[in-house]
């Protein structure tokens, strides 16, 4: 066992963001435990998977410990970079003060800080097996798959599985639920990963228009999709999904409008959101998720 120590810069929950992770409808990875949150995941440079199991003392000190075969640096930068741990979150606070609206959320749920997929790899995935079904049948087959291809990781005295590496996935034939279409996108997007074009860093690093025109390229994504991968599974703290009408929605709910904002009218109340305005995205989406009597399903593309 390996294990690393993360020092939070500015307030930090784990127990917020296990609670996050839990309900995730897309199926992240991760599950609350009784001290923390339990992590499994391929890691970048797919030669191995990885659990890590983590917690955090009174001291706010957040620790994981690492099992399984994988580079431990690689490990916790994924670690880290899920839990928008990899940000400076000082100002995060600031924010919920400027805007009343949030800073009640953050009261509610205790300054949660966006839950982030592992890898544009495992985001984009999860996206391509989500659209135009429900959550929980997204959630359901990303579980089925883990379990018939995902490497299994002794922790903690038992059995886990991580999602597939992209190697396991370029010679699917069929997965229960799945499209012959979908099945086939899996296997393109397992294969550009391998080739290296859904690198997070590499994408994170670019311009945003260069990213999301570099995602769109690949089979199956769509403006939403390169959205999603690109703020959830890259985890940028200040960009505001515009192709997302459920965020509008939240928007339009939190702040009692007429109806969902424009771009102007989005933009002007999240000039205070700055510089964490997917963070405050991403707080109101969950907020009114959690307030509607059924779960929406993906909006395509």
């Amino acid at each position: 066992m390996t294990t690393f120590t993360i020092e939070p810069r500015g307030a930090f929950s784990l127990a917020a963001a296990a609670d996050f992770a839990d309900g995730f409808a897309a199926g992240i990875g991760a599950h609350a435990t009784s001290g923390g949150i339990l992590m499994t995941f391929p890691v970048e440079g797919w030669t191995a998977s990885a659990a890590v199991d983590m917690w955090q003392t009174p001291d706010g000190l957040v620790h994981g410990e690492i099992a399984g075969d994988a580079d431990p640096d690689q490990v916790r930068r994924q670690a880290a970079r899920s839990l928008s741990l990899d940000h400076d979150g000082t100002g995060w606070a600031a924010v919920g003060r400027r805007d009343a609206t949030i800073g009640a959320l953050q009261a509610r749920y205790d300054g949660l800080r966006p839950v982030c997929f592992y890898s544009a790899y495992e985001a984009a995935t999860s996206f391509v097996i989500g659209q135009r079904i429900a959550m929980r049948q997204a959630r359901a087959i990303k579980g089925r798959l883990t379990e018939a291809i995902g490497d299994p990781i002794a922790i903690g005295g038992r059995e886990i599985r991580a999602f597939p590496r992209p190697q396991r996935l370029v010679d699917l034939t069929e997965v229960q639920g799945l499209s012959s279409t979908k099945v086939t996108r899996l296997r393109d997007l397992a294969a550009a990963t391998i080739d290296g074009r859904l690198d997070t860093e590499r994408l994170r690093g670019l311009p945003t228009d260069e990213a999301l025109a570099e995602l769109r390229a690949l089979p199956g994504i769509g403006p939403w999709t390169a959205s999603a991968v690109l703020l959830r599974g890259c985890g940028v703290a200040d960009e505001l999904p515009t192709v997302d009408g459920i965020s509008r929605d939240a928007v339009r709910w939190a702040y009692g409008l007429d109806e969902p904002p424009d771009d102007a009218t989005w933009d002007r109340i999240a000039d205070g959101w700055r510089p964490y305005r997917m963070w405050a995205t991403v707080l109101l989406h969950m907020a009114w998720r959690r307030a509607q009597a059924s779960t929406p399903s993906y909006r395509q593309g």
